[in-house]
This record gives structure tokens, sequence and C-alpha cells, in this order.
């Protein structure tokens, strides 16, 4: 069985699986000594001392994809009762050596050395150290209101061109940059949660709302004269999602954060980011009906068609549609869908929902007006369209496209099921694209062109450029941009990610994410001609990832 799966890993020619594993391989912000260890009957002996090495390696490389119960997520699960079964023996081959499946080959790449490899193999046949739960108590104890309401200004304090900043992540920093889109100079940098997932502002464009990868949430008020930090609160030790309402006579009024761990979400006061209830995510998945203890909190977004917030639960294959409008009697309907949804935007009309079940190649389709499943879409091997790009067809008519992680392809799928219900919430149009590995795909209502980058692309040339599509002729191929050259910042891995216009749609944005310890830049590009028009360097933008304008995050517009 060992020598089956050396073969199946060398003989595998297909990089984009690589791809896959990169996404999957990052680290659990959930501080593994945290979690008690438990000695298990039938396992190895384990050293204190390397329970907590074991520990640490599980949380650094392997939660983020088997889960931190280890009862599966984008990887199978590794309980004892599995593990125990496989033996000693098969798990150190499995953990050298990977899969095909997607199970990175951890002593082979060098990653691990022989001894870690059977500590690792030792560990997961016991059972898994569980981190504590993080409730009330803990998020009160975390919640800090810097300034309060009544001391804020009343109007816009400076002469920033609000509509057209952006809050770039600065990953390995714990930092955002506010950079403004005219001068591209730094307004300021903010210390934050560490590695930002995402930034989000609030329906009046005043509030700006960044979460870490470590669950912290701050609350930025662009009306100050130094937009700074107001409040701040902790949701949990790792989450990825935060939003505020949006739905007309509640703007602002709440927030809303989704934790990985523990799996729940929490609603806040729009206002200060005091805790107001929590909800947990545990439950049974879709269609096998099993328990699920970890079922994490992806993408959250604001619902236009009712005072509800359209909440993602990855591992069980649910969507929540949860009514604020009474929180001592909350409300929500929950929708069967796909399991692993993940990432996901509005299509045009703002009505639809389209989102990635990205382990199962499904993009699922809400009906946010009729608060029901409308459709389920067969794509590509795991997409990931961050919030999707919307444009005109000029054959199939108005589309949402993804690209993918595990294959080169751009799918276009039709959105309007009143002008052009034959194409409605079907794939339309596949477009070849440089290969897998790819983030985020955009365009702009004022723009032309579709961008699709490929940061986690195994090829140094993928990358480093991006691939660039004609809207008016989508079937002459694409033109490759090469950002990381234009950059010139040197050596490095300098990964070229998401794609990001300005307000005016005529500029995008692009980051060279470098190495932490090497430069990296912002790069902007015309996006009538496709040529450069400035690259932002500076010793402070450390590891810039994320990129997010005000008015297109405000407005939804993508």
């Amino acid at each position: 069985m060992g020598l089956g799966l050396v073969h199946a890993f060398e003989d595998d020619p297909d990089q984009e699986q690589e791809a896959s594993r990169l996404y999957q391989g990052t680290e659990s912000s959930v501080d593994s000594a945290s979690a008690n260890v438990v000695r298990s009957p039938g396992a190895p002996d384990l050293t204190e001392e390397e329970f907590e090495r074991a520990k640490e390696i599980y949380f650094q490389r392997c939660a983020g994809c088997h889960g931190v119960l280890r009862r599966g997520a984008t990887g199978k699960p590794l309980t004892p009762d599995i593990t125990q079964d496989r033996g000693l023996d098969y798990l150190k081959v499995f953990i050298n050596y990977g899969s095909p499946a997607g199970m990175p080959n951890w002593g082979t790449s060098g990653d691990f050395s022989e001894e870690e490899v059977e500590l690792m193999a030792k560990y997961i046949m016991h059972e898994p150290p569980v981190p504590p739960e993080f409730g009330m108590p803990e998020m009160q104890e975390s919640w800090e209101v810097v300034v309060p309401p009544e001391e804020r200004p009343t109007e816009q304090m400076n002469d920033l061109d609000l509509e057209n900043i952006f809050s770039v992540t600065l990953r390995d920093a714990g930092q955002i940059a506010l950079i403004d889109g005219g001068s591209k100079e730094i307004v300021d940098i903010l210390d934050t949660g560490y590695a930002v997932h995402i930034s989000r502002i609030s329906a009046s464009g005043r509030y700006l709302f960044v979460i870490g990868r470590d669950a912290k949430v701050d609350m930025i008020d662009m009306w100050m004269e130094e937009p700074g930090i107001v409040a701040s609160i902790k949701v949990g030790m790792e989450a990825r999602s935060v939003e505020t309402s949006k739905f007309e006579g509640y703007e602002d009024r709440f927030a809303i954060a989704g934790a990985y761990w523990p799996p729940q979400y929490v609603i806040m006061d729009g206002e200060t980011l005091e805790p107001l209830r929590i909800v947990s995510t545990r439950g049974m998945t879709v269609g096998t009906q099993e328990y699920h203890p970890e079922p994490r909190v992806a993408a959250i977004v604001a619902s236009h068609q009712h005072p509800e917030f359209i909440v993602n639960v990855k591992e069980t294959g649910k969507v929540q549609l949860v009514n604020y409008e009474n929180l001592d009697a909350l409300s929500m309907v929950e929708i069967d869908t796909s399991r692993f949804l993940h990432d996901g935007g509005w299509e045009s009309s703002g009505r639809y929902f389209m989102t990635a079940a990205n382990e199962s190649n499904q993009i699922v389709v809400i009906d946010a007006q009729d608060r029901e499943l409308e459709a389920i879409v067969d794509v590509g091997q795991t997409p990931h369209p961050g919030r999707g790009a919307n444009f005109i067809d000029p054959e199939f008519g108005p589309v949402w496209a993804t690209s993918h992680l595990g294959d080169n392809t751009i799918q276009l799928i039709g959105t309007d099921p009143e002008e052009y219900p034959e194409n409605a919430w079907r794939v339309v149009r596949t477009l070849e694209g440089q290969g897998g590995g790819s983030l985020f795909i955009k365009t702009h209502p004022e723009s032309s062109n579709l961008y699709v980058d490929t940061p986690l692309n195994p090829g140094e040339e993928i990358s480093q450029s991006v691939a660039v599509y004609d809207l008016n002729d989508l079937e002459a191929g694409y033109e490759v941009l090469p950002i990381a050259e234009w950059a010139d910042v040197g050596e490095g891995p300098k990964r070229v990610v998401q794609p990001e216009f300005n307000n005016a749609g005529d500029e995008v944005w692009f980051s060279v994410w470098n190495a932490m310890d090497q430069e990296s830049a912002l790069v902007i590009v015309d996006d009538t001609t496709r040529e450069l028009k400035a690259v932002i360097k500076d010793e402070r933008l450390v590891t810039p990832t994320g990129k997010f304008n005000v008015l297109n995050t405000q407005n939804d517009i993508y």
C-alpha cells in the first residue's frame, strides 16, 4: 500500500494539484498551547515535549485542511478510529509521500524531517487536543471602545477622497495600509489582527471593518482627522469574515463576524462592536446528515432584500439567512446546498448570491429575495472566485464568472432568468486560462477587460503575471501582463494577487506579494491601454495581499 502511494504521487503530472496543496496548507491561528493533550489507548506513547511539538506542527501545517478536531474539512478525517486502524507504518508513508488527492508530501519535500514524520504519525493516533471555547465572557473581556460614538466627529474631518481609498492587507505585519487612489500615497498604516483576510465598508461609507486570521475585528472611522481604530474585539481564536448591515433602515446598525474556531458567528453593535448574540454552527452535514463538530463560517454578505446576513457554513454545506430585526427572537432560514462552501458574491442585480462550494466543484445560487436555493451549478476543479466578476456576455447576456484553483478554466454562468431563461444558472462559456492556482477574478462596469490572477500556480512565470481578456471578444484568448516584472522588486516568489479597480473603473491594482524579508509592491495598470501606470513601493508595504476600494466594496461592485 505504501509503494502504491509513492508511485501515485510520483506519476502525477498535473501541476494544478500543487496549487490546491499550497492553498490548503495554510496554518491555523489557534494557539496550539491552548489545546489540552489527550492520550489514547492503543496509540504510541509520546512525551510531554513531543506532544507539544506535534501540536504546534499540526496547527501550523495540518489544521487548515483536516480541521482543528481532525473530523475532516478539505482533507480527510484523521480521528483515532481511522488512524489506529491504518497503523503507524501506513501513516508514516502517507505523511512522507502525500497523495494525488491533495495531501502534501511533507517528508520528501523537505518540510518534515524523518523524525517529524514519525512524530506526526504517532500524534494523529491519539485523540485530537481540543482548544478552549470562546464565548461571551471572553468576547466581553477582549472588547474595547477606543473612541466612544459620542466623541467621534459628526462630519468628515479630513480632505480625503474616501470613495477612492484602498484598504490594503499587509499580511505578515499584522497591519493594513490606507492608500489614496488618486495620489497613490500611503495615508496611514494601522496595526490590526494578524493576516487580515478581508476589509468591509459600512453602508454609509464611514466605517471600515477588518478581520484577521486571529479573529480580531477592528473598526476604523474614516471621518476622523486621521482615520483610526475606534473599537476592536476578538470573536474567537481563528476567523475570516466580517460584514455590516445594509438593508434600508438598518444601515450601519449591526456588524457580524464569523469564526473558524470556535465554529460560530457573533452579531455586534454596528457603532461599538459590543457583542450582542453568538450563534454556534455545529450541526448535521447536508446529504449524509452526519454530525460535524467544526463547521467553519466562511463568506458572509449583507442582503439588500431583507434585514438579513447571509452566512456560509463551510463543512456542513448550509447557507443561513439570519434575520436581525429581533435579536432576542432570532430567526433564520437554513438552506441545504453543497458542502465546503467558501467565498462568493452577488450577481449584477443584487438578488442572487453566487457562492463556491470549492471542494464539491460547484457554484451555489441563493435567491435572497425569495429566501431559497435557486440552483447548484457544476463547474471546474476547486472554484475560487473571490466575489466573482459580473459583465454582459455578447452572446449569452448577463453572466457571473469564476476562476479555479485546480484547473486553468474560467467559467461563465448565466444570471438573468427573466430575459435569458435558457442561459440562467448554467455554464454558458468556458475560457482557457494560463493555469490553475487562481484566487481572484475581476472586472468593473466601466471596464471592457476581465483580469484573472494565478498566484498559487507552481509555474513562476504564471504566478508572477495575470491574464486579461477582452469582454467584447472573449474567444480571442488572453494577453499576459508581466506584473511582477513591472514591479522590479528583485528576488523572491513575487506572487501577483487580487486585481482591484479604483472607483472610476479606469485603473486596476495588483499586489506583488513577496517574502516578508524581501521587497513587495503594488502595481497599477491603465485599464484602457493595459499598460503600466504606476508602481507603489515603500518599506512599510510588507507582504501586501488583499486590496479593497472603499466605493466598490461599499456598493458590491465587481
